[in-house]
């Protein structure tokens, strides 16, 4: 790894490569899984409120004895935790799961048409008061964060979004880049339908790498940084390992197998609604 980090617009430091939390539910797995990938060289830890480990998390943090300036926690604000009062309160409360004072990286889960502006308003009062270091969104489309500018005080740093070889996003993340913030991508594994692809197959085995591997290597050369999730130890640090170079044609095969094509939902829906929705294939 040449670069381990990226410099945000409010001057902190984003770990590129993070590892996700997602449906880790048991105290023993969340104890394995983070030793596992601590060891291996993650510093940055992805949990939400959704996932309902953020007690697990910080406990696991007690028993390795990693010492919180070690490492890079990131939550993110649930849709019933939305609006100015509520979002405050949800936040305290993370922040007494998480046996911790402070976040790194706090991001809105999910656009919500309701409590657009004033749960952005609490994350940058929360910014104030010292309780998260940054602030950022997930799954906001390019209309959501035009939407935002036009109240927001500071914009977000950070926007995780659903981005894999079968929907690359390129022009979101060209806007956000124009814009100084940060594409991460959640899910950047597709949740597992591009690994069996003939041509990605190919290729990895030409740098003698896994499909995973080639995956997140092109997506950090693309300037996204990437929150890959496994349970199993050799994947944990399998996808920690991306020392090797793609060349611009690689690259550009890869981008040709976009198809716009989501295996999560709709940003723009979900802000309809104000809620997810279950997606059905």
């Amino acid at each position: 790894m040449v670069e381990n980090t990226v410099k945000l617009a409010d001057g902190n430091e984003l770990p590129l490569v993070g590892f996700g939390t997602y449906l880790i539910g048991t105290q023993e797995l969340m104890d394995s899984t983070i030793k596992t990938a601590f060891d291996a060289g993650y510093r940055l830890i992805d949990t939400a409120q959704l996932y309902r480990n953020e007690d697990l998390l910080g406990q696991s943090l007690i028993n390795l004895q990693i010492p919180r300036d070690q490492v890079f926690i990131t939550s993110k604000v649930a849709e019933i935790s939305q609006g100015y009062d509520q979002t405050i309160e949800s936040i305290d409360d993370s922040l007494k799961r998480l046996q911790t004072n402070y976040l790194d990286l706090l991001l809105v889960h999910w656009p919500v048409h309701k409590y657009f502006f004033e749960t952005w308003r609490a994350l940058e009062q929360l910014k104030a008061d010292g309780k998260v270091k940054s602030i950022g969104v997930s799954n906001f489309s390019m209309a959501h964060l035009e939407l935002l500018q036009t109240q927001a005080k500071e914009m977000p740093v950070v926007n995780q979004v659903e981005l894999h070889p079968f929907l690359n996003q390129r022009p979101l993340v060209k806007f956000d880049k124009e814009n100084k913030i940060v594409t991460q991508a959640w899910s950047p594994l597709g949740r597992g339908v591009v690994l069996d692809n003939e041509m990605l197959a190919k290729m990895a085995s030409h740098h003698h790498v896994s499909v995973a591997q080639l995956i997140l290597k092109w997506d950090l050369q693309n300037g996204v940084a990437v929150i890959p999730k496994s349970k199993t130890p050799e994947r944990i640090q399998e996808n920690y390992q991306l020392d090797f170079e793609l060349s611009e044609d690689e690259c550009g095969m890869i981008d040709l197998l976009n198809r716009n094509q989501r295996t999560g939902e709709d940003p723009e829906l979900v802000y309809e609604l104000g809620k997810q929705y279950k997606v059905h294939h």
